[in-house]
């Protein structure tokens, strides 16, 4: 099977300022082949420290609505140790989207690596802002 690499995102809304407007773009990256998404959940903390974690279905109509539109077969792989370390970022009132989604478009070339004997070493996300940052520094020439 040609698998892509596998990551996990963790997506914050403090202040629980979510309105699954993230669920449209989401959905774009499935249907052009960019991801599959395995497994995500909703976690939310509220004034005094509780966590709870819900499954899209178990959303707001509003915001189930618009998740339901996914294509994807969603669940099973995320684990309270999961849903613990995501919680562990948030501060009190606040909620994520923890995420896990297999890149796609990066298949073949997880194939190519696999079958030349390669092994990833290492690999992150580096985040947008030390990315704009650097661009920023090199359009002023420093």
């Amino acid at each position: 099977m040609a698998l892509g690499p596998v990551e996990y995102i963790i997506v914050g809304f403090p202040g629980n300022n979510f309105r699954g407007q993230i669920a449209p773009e989401l959905a774009k990256l499935i249907d052009s082949g960019t991801v599959r998404v395995l497994d995500l959940v909703f976690i939310g903390k509220d004034d005094d420290g509780s966590v709870v974690a819900l499954e899209f279905d178990q959303l707001a109509e509003a915001e189930r609505d618009a998740f339901n539109a996914l294509d994807a077969d969603i669940g099973g792989i995320i684990s309270e140790e999961d849903i613990e370390h995501a919680a562990s970022f948030l501060e009190p009132n606040s909620s994520a989207a923890l995420i896990i989604w297999e890149d796609v478009w990066a298949a073949p070339f997880a194939v190519a690596v696999r079958d030349a004997g390669g092994v990833v070493l290492e690999g992150a996300r580096i985040p947008y802002e030390l990315v704009e940052a650097a661009e920023a520094a090199l359009s002023a020439g420093e």
